[in-house]
């Protein structure tokens, strides 16, 4: 999946909602004609998530975390050109490393805001009739995939993601889990739901107690939204 679909499978657009920044660095990465990337705003205050996610942690999560890996990933591509420009490939394989952990965070972090909505106006809500008969075909019922993903992102060995794929060859739902943000991750597949274990998403009121954050997590999840992602990789 390359760039643009990702922005587009999440409903992230240039344009409105979304602030520019890095605009200098940005424009010297894309082809004349193309659009520089641009930083995502959250879509609700740092306060809507409370009490499940608290407004400390949003706030430090999406402009220090997520803003680090949007600039890391500008900053990597950037030394790549220099490389391309120079002939000069010494540092090829530590920029390359650093652009694929780099993009990862701020990919999975876009999608991450735009699934979540505070509970009782998008949040924790039901599931949608279709969403729900493909989790219920793939999974056995929707509680049984919250059961399987529940534990998927508490066992996750160190920092990373667990995340609701879907397979384009045989469309088929996959629950995957990734180390950092793009170690296990799987080719030919479009990401639906993403839920970040980094002890940055959580620590603040959670502190060590992973399985505590993820089962109030669900409370936050906007459904809505991914049956939309579901809906839109399917149409594929």
């Amino acid at each position: 999946m390359d760039r643009r679909d990702f922005i587009q499978n999440t409903g992230l657009a240039v344009g409105a909602g979304l602030v520019a920044t890095s605009a200098t660095q940005a424009e010297k990465m894309v082809p004349a004609g193309s659009t520089p990337l641009t930083f995502p705003d959250l879509p609700y205050e740092y306060n809507a998530l409370e009490p499940y996610i608290d407004a400390k942690t949003m706030e430090l999560h999406h402009d220090k975390h997520h803003r680090g890996y949007f600039d890391g990933m500008l900053k990597a591509e950037t030394e790549l050109q220099k490389c391309r420009e120079t002939a000069t490939y010494g540092l090829i394989e530590y920029w390359s490393k650093k652009a694929a952990f780099n993009a990862g965070g701020f990919y999975l972090h876009a999608l991450f805001w735009t699934i979540m909505a505070p509970a009782g106006k998008g949040g924790g809500g039901p599931v949608p009739a279709m969403l729900s008969a493909a989790l219920t075909e793939n999974f056995g019922s929707v509680e049984k995939f919250k059961e399987h993903f529940s534990a998927a992102a508490t066992a996750v060995e160190g920092s990373g993601w667990a995340i609701l794929h879907f397979r384009l060859a045989d469309k088929k739902l996959l629950i995957l889990q990734a180390e950092n943000q793009h170690k296990l991750s799987e080719w030919g597949t479009v990401p639906l739901l993403a839920l970040d274990v980094w002890e940055h998403a959580y620590y603040l009121s959670y502190q060590n107690k992973r399985a505590e954050y993820v089962k109030a997590w669900w409370n936050v999840v906007n459904w809505n939204q991914v049956e939309q992602n579901f809906l839109k990789a399917a149409s594929r």
